[in-house]
């Protein structure tokens, strides 16, 4: 019998940057299809957790499930060209379907298809957590889905409870909630143990904690209790609380606030403070040697703009680590560059505005976002 923990869970009201991840067995019936009423319900307390101030991204399955319905495709495992085709047709109705029931609420939707590649690569990377920033700071709730009409195993989730951990670390989100057919993670499978106890918090995920994972339990959904727990480590290695709780009431963030059946795991740390150890730990691929008023505005917490830059060095691409360094040649930092080392030679000393005409195509403004920066 494992011990469950008295710490403190957290409090989904309080979240400042939420992340949730519905699964197909949620969103789609076999029988009916979508589950429109429950869809409203969650839409419901998307705009609550709004208008108290969050930022929320929906990580979605169900276009699969969507769209082999549409096309009459049969149960079970599909070869890779069906399930690429279902998903296309299901993807359109389910970008749909949310701004439908996110509309009445005031709220705008967009969809953003990923894959793993998308989020190894550094480039990638940041041009995924750019998009994302850009539309919530306009307001915008992103719908993520994988994008399985291109993917294939080699550069697949292949779960989207891995894939909501993903972008939780890359948007810096403070709190996870994975939407399941489960209420919690427990000692053993509750189907087949009925002396499994449940795990209200779980602050360090041990080597105990992980032989108790069990297997999926549901004929739509993919992930089990496994790729739950790997989505745990990678959600609270970066800073981030994440709860696993079983999904199909009404109105299941309101559920979970009010004391609904959960598994909570506890964060290690601040999720900004996780992103900056991350970049701090790269090898930098290059230098970038500012001028006094430069040093000056990163002491300030600002970003670095190429009117400060004095010199570039070293072979980079964009999205690369470099080091910041100040006249002196002495170290200031280091960051995510947001140029090619060529390009940042060509509009280094030069205002923002004047980027678009130097390099032919309109830029970010900043060289290195404060958010990209560790000093």
């Amino acid at each position: 019998m494992a011990t469950l923990t008295q710490a403190a869970a957290p409090d989904v009201r309080a979240a400042r940057r939420l992340v949730v991840k519905i699964g197909s067995a949620l969103l789609v019936d076999r029988a009916s299809g979508l589950r429109v009423d429950w869809l409203h319900g969650l839409a419901q307390d998307v705009a609550e957790a709004r208008a108290r101030g969050a930022d929320v991204i929906l990580v979605s399955s169900g276009s699969i499930a969507l769209g082999r319905r549409v096309l009459g495709l049969s149960d079970g495992p599909l070869p890779l060209e069906q399930s690429q085709a279902a998903a296309a047709v299901g993807q359109i109705r389910l970008a749909r379907a949310y701004e439908e029931v996110l509309a009445p609420h005031g709220i705008l939707s967009a969809q953003i298809l990923v894959t793993l590649e998308d989020t190894e690569d550094r480039r990638r990377y940041l041009n995924s957590r750019a998009t994302m920033e850009t539309l919530l700071a306009l307001g915008v709730v992103p719908i993520v889905n994988e994008n399985d009409t291109v993917a294939t195993d080699e550069i697949r989730f292949g779960d989207n409870d891995r894939l909501a951990a993903q972008i939780a670390v890359t948007v810096g989100a403070d709190q996870l909630v994975l939407l399941s057919d489960v209420d919690g993670f427990y000692t053993a499978n509750p189907k087949e143990d009925p002396s499994a106890t449940r795990f209200e918090v779980v602050e360090t995920i041990t080597p105990q904690i992980e032989a108790m994972a069990g297997d999926p339990v549901s004929g739509f959904s993919k992930g089990g209790m496994k790729t739950k727990l790997l989505a745990a480590k990678t959600a609270v290695a970066g800073g981030c609380a994440m709860a696993i709780m079983e999904g199909s009431v009404a109105r299941p963030l309101s559920a979970l606030a009010q004391g609904a059946n959960r598994t909570w795991f506890l964060p290690m740390g601040d999720p900004q403070v996780a992103r900056k150890r991350w970049i701090a730990a790269m090898k930098p691929r290059g230098d970038i040697m500012v001028d006094a008023g430069a040093v000056a505005a990163l002491a300030q917490g600002k970003s670095l703009l190429p009117a400060g830059v004095l010199a570039v060095s070293g072979a980079f691409g964009r999205g690369d680590p470099v080091s910041v360094v100040g006249p002196d040649g002495a170290s200031l930092g280091k960051g995510l560059v947001r140029y090619t080392a060529a390009e940042a030679r060509a509009i280094a000393g030069h205002r923002s505005g004047e980027i678009g005409a130097i390099l032919g195509y309109p830029g970010r403004a900043a060289l290195i976002h404060r958010d990209d920066l560790v000093v």
